[in-house]
C-alpha cells in the first residue's frame, strides 16, 4: 500500500487531478469563461509551449543520465540548457499546461488551480528536491540556485 501511495503522489498526478477538476468545473459550469477567442489560441499556445518545455528537461535529463523521478536521489546536477533559466522547467511545463488547458477550456475561475497546483507541487516536491540537491551538491548548487530562479 505505502509503494502505491508513494506513486500516487507524484507531480503528473496532481497534474492530472488539476486538470480533472478544471474539466469538470467546465462541464459544470460551461458559461462561467469570457468567450473569448483570444482564450483558446493563448491556451493553445501555452499547452504547446508547456510540452515543449517538458521535452527539452527531459532530454537534458536523458542526456546526463540521471532520474527524473521525485524522490530519486540524482547523479548529476543539471545546469545547462533550460537549467541556466528556471531550475524547474518540468514543474514550469506542468503549469503551464494546467493554465493552457483552462485559458483552451474557457473556464476562467478555474485558473484560481493554478496558484493550488504551484503551491502543492512547491511544498510536496520542489523544497525536498532542493535541500536534497544542496545535501549533496553543495556549494555547486548553492551558486546555480543563486543565479536561477525556481520558477520562473
Amino acid at each position: 500500500m505505502k509503494h502505491l501511495t508513494r506513486w500516487l503522489d507524484m507531480p503528473p498526478v496532481w497534474l492530472v487531478a488539476m486538470i480533472a477538476l478544471a474539466y469538470g468545473l467546465d462541464r459544470v459550469a460551461p458559461d462561467l469563461g469570457a468567450g473569448l477567442i483570444a482564450t483558446r489560441w493563448l491556451g493553445n499556445l501555452l499547452v504547446v509551449l508547456g510540452f515543449g518545455l517538458l521535452g527539452v528537461a527531459m532530454w537534458e535529463f536523458m542526456r546526463a543520465r540521471t532520474t527524473v523521478i521525485p524522490g530519486e536521489q540524482p547523479t548529476v546536477l543539471l545546469k545547462r540548457g533550460i537549467y541556466r533559466w528556471t531550475r524547474n522547467p518540468i514543474y514550469l511545463g506542468d503549469a503551464m499546461i494546467l493554465t493552457g488547458l483552462i485559458l483552451r477550456w474557457d473556464v476562467l475561475p478555474a485558473l484560481l488551480l493554478v496558484p493550488v497546483f504551484i503551491t502543492i507541487i512547491t511544498k510536496r516536491f520542489i523544497l525536498w528536491e532542493e535541500a536534497a540537491l544542496s545535501a549533496k551538491f553543495g556549494p555547486a548548487f548553492d551558486d546555480w540556485a543563486g543565479q536561477v530562479r525556481r520558477w520562473l
